[in-house]
This record gives structure tokens, sequence and C-alpha cells, in this order.
């Protein structure tokens, strides 16, 4: 009798971590993490060889590399690293043609009950006569994939998009998840515009209750070139801001307009109200080496990119005052190092324009209600290195 018991209790046991198992959720995550692009002869397609290997983040659904001018991307291999028991179609690891345009990836999570489509795109490099000038325009936004809060893009010539500016509403969701599209720190200047037209407009908030519980009280509106990887937004709000982009030419002057106007209580990363202490915005530009000289690709973060030895000019303006009527700058760029022609030219130097309605915004200090508005930005190019 003792032993039936005892094979009863065994079995019901094994049954009940069996249970465990079978209960367990599977994962609902469907995401690309990497992508790595095999070819037969990588220094003919991509500029830097680290190129071929992308880190996704996971608020990215459109992956556009541009490759050299005669790249022969007709048999690609895409390698992708995708969320846990997610699959990928078509599959990773077969050979695509991207020489006739992108090619759709869809992931499909464990349980099945999600998936998530990918455009995947390599444009070649369009050998032109470069601009003097490079004017950007901030009239082309539309919602995030969620409806939550506004992104913005560049339409290129085959009226495709590129997303090459970013700002931290994807972290200002994870504290104010029912805010809307007009009550993030990255809004559109709808008709506010030098020209009548639509500018960008940064603004502090409050990030709430939750913003108190981990100490990160203000989210300072920020806009920039570059990526926002809102998946270390809490662990590492300096990392999170990802500056620059590749730039094949060499700036000379940093030209736009803005209006600010501070907010009225300044407060320290407690919370505490610092009465002698008046609000300022910031905005500048950086042109900065993006591969260190074993060819490791660099970026610039929140905590460096004012500071990093791989700067080799900046333009920063020194003091955005108070002002409600429109306000020009021109800055020239104060070269700290050399350009090399050959390297510009194989896009080794990455540029970055910053606006933050908070000047410490990134250590979460300022006053809730700082206005930044920014219209008519262009870079001006020295042609003699083009």
């Amino acid at each position: 009798m003792r032993k039936f018991l005892m094979y009863v209790l065994a079995l019901a046991t094994m049954l009940s971590v069996s249970s465990c198992f079978k209960d367990e959720p599977l994962n609902a995550e469907c995401d690309i993490e990497e992508m790595t692009l095999n070819v037969a002869s990588p220094e003919d397609v991509f500029f830097q060889l680290t190129d071929a290997y992308q880190s996704i983040l996971s608020t990215d659904s459109t992956i556009v590399i541009e490759v050299k001018t005669k790249a022969d991307i007709s048999a690609v291999t895409p390698v992708f690293k995708i969320t846990p028991g997610a699959t990928i179609t078509p599959a990773s690891g077969v050979a695509q043609d991207f020489s006739s345009g992108p090619v759709y990836y869809t992931v499909t999570s464990q349980d099945g009950q999600w998936h998530r489509r990918y455009r995947v795109e390599l444009i070649r490099h369009k050998e032109e006569v470069k601009a003097d000038t490079i004017a950007y325009d901030f009239t082309h936004y539309e919602l995030d994939s969620k409806g939550k809060y506004n992104v913005w893009y560049n339409l290129l010539d085959d009226f495709s998009k590129s997303y090459d500016w970013s700002s931290g509403n994807a972290g200002f969701q994870l504290s104010m998840g029912s805010a809307k599209p007009m009550d993030y720190p990255t809004i559109p200047g709808v008709g506010e515009g030098v020209d009548g037209k639509d500018c960008i407009k940064v603004i502090t908030r409050s990030t709430g209750s939750f913003g108190i519980m981990v100490n990160k009280r203000i989210a300072a509106g920020n806009f920039f070139l570059g990526d926002f990887d809102v998946s270390i937004a809490l662990k590492d709000a300096m990392k999170a801001t990802r500056f620059g982009r590749p730039f094949m030419s060499k700036p000379s002057k940093f030209i736009g307009y803005y209006k600010y106007t501070p907010g009225e209580k300044y407060q320290d990363k407690l919370g505490k109200e610092v009465p002698d202490m008046v609000d300022n915005g910031s905005i500048y530009a950086v042109l900065y080496r993006n591969h260190d000289a074993d060819g490791n690709a660099i970026v610039l973060y929140g905590d460096n990119v004012l500071t990093s030895e791989n700067i080799v000019a900046v333009a920063k303006v020194p003091d955005v005052h108070p002002t409600t009527e429109w306000t020009r700058w021109e800055l020239d760029f104060d070269y700290k190092g050399v350009v090399d022609d050959e390297i510009l030219q194989n896009k080794g130097y990455s540029l970055v324009i910053v606006f933050s309605s908070s000047f410490k915004g990134d250590v979460f200090e300022g006053a809730v209600g700082s206005t930044l508005t920014v219209d008519k930005v262009s870079i001006v190019c020295n042609k003699e290195n083009d």
C-alpha cells in the first residue's frame, strides 16, 4: 500500500510539473533584432564593412541601407536574429534580389497571434553634383505604427520615406501611455513656421507619477538626426539616444530660425524648485568620425555627443535666449581636426543636429512648459572638399 501511495504521489507530481510546462505562455513578440547581409564582395557593396551588420531598433519597421553606386545587389543573403520562437518569411539565410526594389519580410510570434511586416531596402548611392546648401524640411510627418505620437521623414526621389530624424517620444510613451499625440514632447508646429508652413516644436513635459517613481520627472522635448532606442530608455537614458547620420560633405555653416519660451519653474532631478534658475534651450550641430582606426563602428550618445575625441567640428548656438519672434542663427563650424577626403567619400563621418527644450534635459532637469520652436534649418557645405 505504501509503495502504491508513493507511486500515486510521484505520478501526481509529474503531472503537475508537466502542467506547468504546458501552461507556460508562448512568446508574443515578433521583432527582427539583428540583420547581417552576406555578399560575395562586401568591399564592392558597402561603404564601410560594418554596414553589413545592422542592429534593428524595436520601433523600426523600415530598414534602408545605402550601398555603393555600382554595387551588385542582385544576390544578397540576409541572415536575421529574431525574437525567440518567432518565424520569418521569406526565410533567413536565403538570397534575395534587391536590385528591383525592397524585399518585405513578415515575422510571426511564437504564439501565432502576432505578426510584423518589415521593409528591407538597399539603395545605390547616386553620384551627383552636391548642393552648396542642404535644407531640412519638417513638413513631412505621420503617426507611428500604434498611432501614439508623430514621427518625421524625408521623401526620397522615388517617393519612399527615409526616417533620419528621431525624438524621445517613444520613451515618453512609457510614462504617459494615455497622452494624445499633441501632448508629447516633440510635436509639429502646425502652420507656425517662418513662412506659415509647419515647423518643429519641442516642449518639456512632466512624466507624472511614473516619472517620480523612476526619478525621471521631466521629459525634455528633443529632435535630432539619429535613432532613439526605447528598449534601454529606462535603464540607460544617455545610451538611448544614438546621434548622427553619415554625411559626405564638409559642413561650413549651420543656419536656422528659432523661438524660445522657458517654463515658469525650473526643477532639479529630485523635483525641487531652483528659484534663481531659468531654463534654456539647446541647438547644435556636430561632425564626427563614425569608425575608429581598426574599422569598428562608432556612434555618439547623450553622454559624449559634445565631448568625444572623435568629434571633428562643432557649431553650437551659445545662448538660446527667450524670444517670441523668429530669431535667425548663422554659425561657422569650429573645426578641431582635419577632414580626410577619402574617408569623407566613404561615409566615414556622421553629422549630428540636436534641438532640445531644456539644456539639462539629459539629466532630467528643467522647467515643465519650456518650448523651443525651430524652422528653416540648413547646412552650408564647403565645395572644395566635396
